[in-house]
């Protein structure tokens, strides 16, 4: 297959597979002009659902089949530029391996790859799911039912997944934050009052100035946006070179974003939350911080002051925890502060930490006492925390049961859940990601899903959780079908439109859960037909109509309508209140636009803040209390997990649950901070690991579904020093076999110099269910977290600790 650009009337950067004809402009050859075969019928606007830089694609279609995907023209941050992901949507959509109908069990034990299945109905199928699930309800174990949704999925999915759990009254409608990036959002709340990333890619729409692009200093933390946000990164990079900005990139692993920084910071992993408080030290010890700012808008700065200068958290002492030089810490320290305008960037580094809420606030203390907050070209952008919340449909005009506490925040819960019935058993169980891919301790996840009663499975594919499932529900994918998917991580979305024709009898998820209810409708014989139905009007199976709803009963997106953003070449940011609104790019700005934006969220007239006193809350009191439940305060201290080398201050959590402050329709266990680890650990497992995206290839498992991604990285590569391998015995390229207290994995050995002696980098989303690989002549992989305790997790934000965990690395038996 050759790549290799070619003109359109779209314009952009196309990937093509036609054999050259005719030379094009530039000397580059065209692969389509004149071709009756190649070219389109039609060329479909859409968008790429691979990551958070949300591209736009024209997707040309020939006989209702993919035959080109181009990136489109029209955008200034994305300037027609794609990555080799975006093509890989067509390899999803005509894939052989697709699930084309609903399968029900007929025998056959849970997680064995020879299931015994049969096709059904789409009405057999939901009306059996609908039967069971009322009979938990009927039987008092409503709570027993829980869902988890996947961030891949047509947005408002998740506001008719709350609204059917509402009329059935159980608490667990999960999603899939605590596996990404909530920490990010809950921190960004709880200080600014909204928990989503700050600033803008692009020009913003109020003041006609560039956002991102004018930062003078980027700092990014655990975030390798080369790979995992290439197109937006491209965007930030051009910004650098127009303002000289220099980039700090702080990472255990030189990733291609640590190469093409100017600084890269190789920490010991989990302790960025140390090196924050040496650099917040530093700048309130020196009286680096933003006078002006801090007295007019940053409450609690007397009490951080305070708690700083007692900590004894200097930059001596984060060198000594992290392994980064005092002076380094200080020097970036000063260099953050003293920018015109600095940018925070964290991604799934700093969210997949034992601490990442507290590492995330003293982040944004950090953004606070300099005044690097409500501002263009600022912020604190923690990656993925992109969406306002629910998009709200019209209130149910039923009554509802009682919906009582939730398990603990996180799916990673479920299998505790399921196999102990703390604090209640879990029964049945319906997902829309891969939990026996995502979920820490996979052989305990495994355990538990062969044990679970029900469960349903929708996806596009056999995936390893589809083994264990009663039920398995086939899904659309994005370019069958129009509406709004995915985001990018400034809170900008776009409009896109069907290509082809659905895959077999495939649902979108929206259908899904309105069918499911009219299942309900068809089976309760308790609450009636029209409890069901009447919630969930068949007209909202046209996205247009459900879109419609969403605009006009949810005031922050009383702007984005359909056609607007069919009009436009680019996203459109929430908030954006009114049709003439033209987004919000930098939340906070003190600027008209944003005032008015912000009281469709609920704010009063001029209220900059959304916090409880309108200023950002680094101290109050009522958090204080409020955290303290949770064994935790407003002021953060340092602690770390306990597989870290070195035993350092970490945690132990109490048996007992209570109600989480942060999320408290759930409950939490406490924990005890500042307990001395032992690091008995690593006498047995002296390295630490951390998990990660293989590469730029890929997203989450469903890239390894694609002919390219198994070709292109269909191998599991373990990144591990040279000098850590040659003690070890190993040879670049063995094959390895990763060992925790928890379980094995195989992997191949890469020799990489860009990575700490002490630690070793797992690529994760590998998985056994994955076809592709083995004709490829590639190995079935064991699922990454297998080697992760899920013992371990944020109990504030739900967050597994994915980014260390104690390990040997031996070289494979022949």
């Amino acid at each position: 297959m050759v790549n290799v650009p070619t003109a359109s009337a779209a314009g952009g950067n196309p990937v093509n597979v036609a054999p050259p004809t005719t030379v094009g402009e530039g000397g580059l050859l065209n692969f389509t002009e004149g071709s009756a075969a190649l070219h389109p019928d039609r060329t479909v606007k859409s968008a790429c659902q691979f990551c958070n830089s949300n591209c736009a694609i024209s997707v040309g279609v020939r006989a209702d089949r993919v035959i080109s995907v181009q990136g489109a023209s029209g955008d200034p941050v994305q300037q027609g530029n794609i990555c080799v992901k975006a093509p890989m949507m067509a390899e999803i959509t005509h894939n052989p391996l697709r699930l084309t109908k609903p399968l029900i069990r007929t025998g056959g034990r849970k997680g064995s790859k020879e299931p015994a299945f049969r096709e059904a109905t789409w009405d057999e199928a939901l009306d059996l799911i609908a039967r069971r699930l009322l009979a938990l309800r009927d039987s008092g174990q409503v709570a027993a039912i829980a869902n988890r949704t996947t961030g891949r999925l047509p947005r408002g999915t998740g506001s008719l997944v709350a609204r059917l759990f509402t009329l059935l009254g159980s608490p667990n409608n999960t999603d899939v934050g605590p596996v990404c990036n909530d920490a990010g959002g809950n921190a960004l709340k709880a200080t600014f009052g909204l928990g989503n990333f700050t600033n803008g890619y692009g020009t913003d729409g109020a003041t006609g100035q560039d956002d991102l692009g004018s930062a003078d200093y980027f700092l990014f933390l655990g975030t390798n946006q080369a790979e995992t946000h290439p197109v937006t990164f491209d965007y930030l990079l051009r910004g650098k070179a127009r303002t000289g900005a220099k980039l700090v990139v702080v990472d255990p692993r030189e990733t291609p974003t640590g190469a093409l920084a100017d600084e890269w910071i190789s920490p010991k992993p989990h302790t960025d939350l140390a090196l924050a408080l040496g650099m917040l030290q530093h700048i309130l010890d020196k009286r680096l911080y933003d006078r002006e700012f801090v007295d007019r808008w940053v409450l609690g700065f007397k009490e951080l002051q305070a708690h700083m200068a007692a900590s004894g958290y200097t930059p001596e002492w984060a060198a000594d925890v992290t392994g980064v030089p005092a002076d380094t810490i200080r020097r970036i320290a000063r260099e953050y502060a003293r920018a015109d305008k600095a940018a925070i960037f964290c991604n799934a580094g700093i969210s997949h930490q034992l601490g990442a809420f507290d590492t995330y606030r003293v982040l944004t203390f950090l953004a606070a006492v300099t005044g690097n907050i409500g501002r263009l070209g600022t912020g604190c952008n923690f990656m993925h925390n992109t969406w306002p919340g629910d998009l709200h449909l019209p209130a149910l005009t039923v009554r509802t049961p009682d919906v009582g506490t939730a398990l603990p925040v996180g799916p990673d819960y479920f299998a505790e859940a399921i196999l102990t019935g703390k604090p209640y058993p879990l029964k049945a169980i319906i997902t829309q990601g891969n939990p026996l891919i995502s979920s820490a301790n996979t052989e305990k996840v495994k355990e538990a899903f062969r044990k679970l009663d029900f469960y349903v499975y929708t996806g596009l594919f056999m995936e390893e959780a589809a083994y264990y499932a009663d039920v398995v529900l086939p899904v659309s994918s994005p370019l069958e079908y129009e509406g709004v998917y995915m985001r990018r991580d400034d809170r900008a979305i776009r409009w896109q439109e069907a290509a082809v024709p659905r895959c077999g009898e495939s649902k979108t998820d929206y259908e899904i859960w309105i069918d499911l209810a009219h299942a309900f409708a068809r089976q309760d014989r308790r609450k009636g037909h029209a409890y069901w139905a009447d919630s969930f009007p068949l007209a909202w199976k046209d996205y247009s109509t459900l879109w419609a709803e969403f605009v006009k009963h949810t005031p922050g997106v009383g702007g984005m309508t359909q056609e607007r953003m069919q009009k436009r070449t680019e996203p459109l940011r929430w908030p954006c209140p009114t049709p003439d609104h033209p987004g919000v790019s930098a939340l906070y700005q003190d600027h008209p636009s944003w005032y008015e934006a912000a009281e469709s969220l609920g704010a009063k007239k001029g209220q900059r803040f959304l916090t409880p006193s309108g200023k950002i809350e680094i101290y109050t009191e009522e958090l204080d209390r409020q955290l303290a439940t949770a064994g935790h305060a407003a002021l953060p201290g340092f602690y770390t997990h306990p597989e870290v080398t070195g035993a350092h201050p970490t945690l132990t959590y109490e048996k007992r649950f209570i109600t989480s402050p942060i999320n408290p329709q759930a409950v939490t266990h406490p924990v005890r901070l500042g307990v001395r680890g032992d690091g008995s650990v690593h006498r047995d497992y002296p390295l630490m690991g951390m998990t990660g995206r293989p590469s730029v290839v890929h997203f989450a498992s469903v890239t390894h579904w694609t002919p390219t991604g198994a070709r292109l990285n269909g191998i599991r590569l373990l990144q591990i020093h040279p000098d850590t391998a040659r003690r070890l015995g190993i040879e670049d390229r063995d094959d390895v076999v990763v060992e925790s207290p928890r379980g094995k994995v195989t992997a191949t050995a890469l020799y990489w110099e860009g990575i700490r002696e002490d630690t070793v980098f797992l690529p994760n989303t590998f998985g056994p269910a994955q076809k592709l690989a083995e004709e490829l002549g590639a190995d079935h992989y064991e699922a990454a977290n297998a080697l992760v305790d899920d013992r371990y997790y944020d109990n504030l934000s739900g967050q597994q600790a994915y980014k260390c965990f104690a390990c040997r690395v031996t070289k494979a038996p022949a």
